[in-house]
């Protein structure tokens, strides 16, 4: 079982985040950079799937080989940033179902209001793993987890970026059984609730929006 917070300190996605970081870097080249880290994240936080074996000719021979047991694994991307993530590890996942909340966050209450929802079905059969790059107050997060509970899920990860303290607490305080896979834990939130010394808003940074 993952941790239920488990920082992922690879060489590659240090380097790559901190070029993510910088003021100065493109919306294209940040877009690439979070295609190319989510990879990496969801290496990690696909590590212990579930096994089992088929039988297969190789050039060589008959085998009994490893593939992926039980139902196609889901991906749940909350808008809108989460569609950066969930780009490059669909590239990783291809079959894998996919859906998608949608929450924007109330600028005066920093509570999440839900605009969209859509979610595959048989959720309960599934793992699910919700992306979404920045972990903030949690409160976006912790709503959306809600409600693909709601929906039966009862195996789900949570993929992101960035972590704030302030969010990883509020995520084990709502969900402690879902594990928290991200690229780095930052200082702290500052008055507006973006995190420290964080990238700034990571869809306005993908999107190229204001």
């Amino acid at each position: 079982m993952i941790d239920h917070l488990t920082v992922v300190s690879h060489p590659l996605v240090q380097h790559k985040l901190t070029l993510m970081r910088e003021a100065g870097t493109s919306t294209a080249v940040f877009r690439q950079l979070l295609r190319e880290i989510s990879q990496f994240l969801a290496y990690e936080i696909t590590r212990e799937l579930p096994m089992t074996t088929k039988e297969i000719d190789t050039p060589m021979e008959r085998m009994n080989a490893p593939v992926l047991a039980g139902k196609k694994l889901a991906l749940v991307s909350i808008l809108r940033a989460g569609n950066g993530l969930l780009d490059g590890v669909l590239e990783l996942i291809p079959s894998a179902r996919v859906g998608f909340v949608g929450l924007y966050r109330d600028e005066e209450t920093l509570k999440p209001v839900e605009y969209y929802c859509k979610l595959p079905e048989r959720l309960e059969d599934r793992l699910v793993i919700a992306v979404d790059p920045m972990l903030a107050t949690g409160n976006s997060s912790v709503a959306a987890i809600d409600l693909i509970k709601a929906r039966g899920a009862t195996n789900i990860r949570f993929l992101c970026l960035l972590a704030a303290p302030e969010g990883v607490a509020r995520m084990r305080e709502a969900h402690p059984d879902v594990p928290i896979v991200t690229a780095a834990l930052d200082s702290h939130l500052n008055e507006k609730g973006y995190i420290v010394p964080g990238l700034g808003d990571a869809g306005d940074r993908m999107f190229g929006t204001k």
